[in-house]
């Protein structure tokens, strides 16, 4: 029985404007100098897409509907130019591979839809990858964004007691002779750094901030931060676990559309953009071609732990990758979660005692002088 495309509208239009009123603003990816199609656009669009698909839609009609929802021109100009491909008779997939905002992985991955008449699942799948990539940042935004609060408010706390508190003991001392240990001599040192090139350190910073872009696009600097991220303790194995989870959701998705190993790491690894794991793929890579399995391809890295290496193993024997790579995208999800958790609440009490620590020190450089000055009154 064929689907009537105006039913079918409809009820994919109530289907997907409710998915709209659904998604909330705390889940909204803020981007103020990165892609105009960021991974939450990419989640949405998918999701919709497999929507409309599913409810017998025609891909051409489905990109119109999605299109048709924009609040912004250049976004319903974006969606636009993919229908106009379509209506020149260009396949979905060379549709995406000729836009820069998308990856070879989806490429791929919506080719071999086509190929077997699945872009529905694809599509599906897809979002769910986009889904809980978006998941992973927001844990890794909300973990992080209390203790920055904490860590922000304590360095001003600092930096008033250097630039207004220790100047007015400065004065007592320059007025009276008193001899200055070396303690208190260090944070008058501080203090007056701050007054003399505080602004200008200020500035530094603010234009590392705005120009970050010009840093992040060159690979020896991205592939020296994401190796120093990785060293950082328990950070690194956080940021660790939020990739070897994108990799196995990937390869889960690439193995049940019969892509071939080889080709999925391959996908994989031009996917990720963090370079311990794939210059790691890169080796795994080339183990294969000259015959290796993928478990002993994986032993050698430190970045794949033994758990994986064991699953992989037993997937090769049992011939089910894609059951065994799934499980253990569930299990580093689960690990994330709570490292997140974990290090949200490790952060805060550390930040506090540094933070003690360094307004005791300054206390103490400013009493230590007093006590003397004390003993030369009396």
């Amino acid at each position: 029985m064929g689907f009537k495309l105006e039913h079918t509208t409809i009820g994919a239009k109530k289907e997907f404007s409710k998915g709209m009123d659904n998604t909330s603003i705390l889940q909204k990816e803020i981007n103020f100098f990165g892609s105009t199609f960021s991974n939450k656009k990419k989640e949405d669009f998918y999701t919709e897409l497999s929507v409309l698909l599913k409810a017998g839609i025609t891909l051409k009609d489905g990109l119109n509907l999605i299109a048709e929802n924009q609040t912004k021109e250049k976004q319903r100009q974006f969606y636009l130019e993919m229908v106009d491909g379509l209506v020149a008779g260009t396949s979905f997939s060379e549709v995406i591979h000729k836009k820069e905002e998308f990856t070879e992985y989806e490429y791929y991955s919506l080719k071999i839809g086509e190929e077997t008449g699945t872009v529905y699942k694809i599509t599906e799948e897809l979002g769910k990858f986009f889904a809980r990539k978006n998941e992973h940042r927001r844990n890794l935004i909300n973990a992080l964004t209390y203790p920055i609060i904490i860590l922000v408010t304590a360095v001003l706390v600092v930096v008033f007691m250097l630039r207004l508190v220790v100047p007015m003991f400065q004065d007592i001392f320059k007025q009276n002779n008193v001899e200055l240990p070396g303690i208190t001599k260090f944070i008058i040192g501080a203090s007056d750094f701050i007054r003399d090139y505080g602004w200008w350190v200020l500035i530094f910073l603010l234009g590392l901030l705005f120009f970050r872009k010009l840093f992040t696009k060159k690979e020896s600097f991205k592939r020296k931060r994401d190796y120093l991220v990785l060293r950082i303790p328990y950070a690194g194995n956080f940021v660790k676990a939020v990739y070897l989870a994108q990799f196995t959701q990937a390869v889960t998705l690439l193995t049940s559309s019969k892509v071939p190993l080889l080709n999925s790491i391959e996908l994989v690894g031009r996917m990720i953009d963090f370079y311990p794991l794939k210059d790691a793929l890169s080796t795994v890579e080339e183990k294969i071609m000259k015959g290796s399995g993928l478990s002993e391809s994986l032993k050698g890295n430190k970045i794949f732990d033994n758990r994986m290496i064991s699953l992989v193993k037993v997937a090769e024997e049992t011939n089910q990758t894609e059951f065994i790579f799934e499980r253990l995208n569930q299990q580093y999800n689960i690990e994330v979660q709570q490292k997140s958790k974990l290090l949200s609440t490790l952060m805060e009490p550390l930040i506090i005692v540094f933070v003690g620590i360094l307004v005791g020190l300054i206390l103490v450089a400013m009493y230590l002088p007093m006590f003397k000055l004390g003993s030369v009154l009396g």
